[in-house]
């Protein structure tokens, strides 16, 4: 997307009505920036921007469980270290089988899940919808 210029079309289209549905990396692209994507690239990009379509970072797929045998951080740690370098970002951990739901600047969450809520310097927290913003 970034080789190809695509991100301000996308972003202008979708600004301008056009319906966005993005789901995993799909995700990702509509926060600011895939800084909080749990797959970096291989190779470093120009830039980790986004569509910037919200103001809000997502985690997809986001999980309390530790995985066995891996040996690295936890998706909070992660998200932890992403908002120790970003302080004024919210992430929402989005588990598996949940949606967000944006319609004229109106979040909405699907599914059966809560959603956790990470701000730097503050306990996550569990929400079962946006009331909070």
């Amino acid at each position: 997307m970034e080789k190809e210029q695509l991100l301000k079309p996308i972003a202008k289209v979708v600004k301008n009505g056009t319906p966005y549905i993005g789901w995993s990396a799909g995700t990702n692209l509509a926060c600011p920036t895939i800084k909080t994507t749990n797959d970096m690239p291989v190779v470093y990009p120009k830039s980790l921007n986004a569509l910037h379509l919200i103001e809000y970072q997502v985690n997809p797929h986001y999980t309390d469980q530790r995985i066995p045998n891996h040996g690295g951080e936890s998706r909070e740690e992660r998200i932890g270290e992403f908002l120790f370098k970003n302080k004024d970002a919210t992430v929402f951990g989005l588990r598996e089988g949940s949606i967000i739901e944006v319609k004229k600047n109106v979040f909405m969450l699907h599914g059966n899940h809560t959603v956790r809520v990470f701000k730097y310097a503050h306990a996550p927290f569990e929400a079962d919808g946006f009331g909070f913003l």
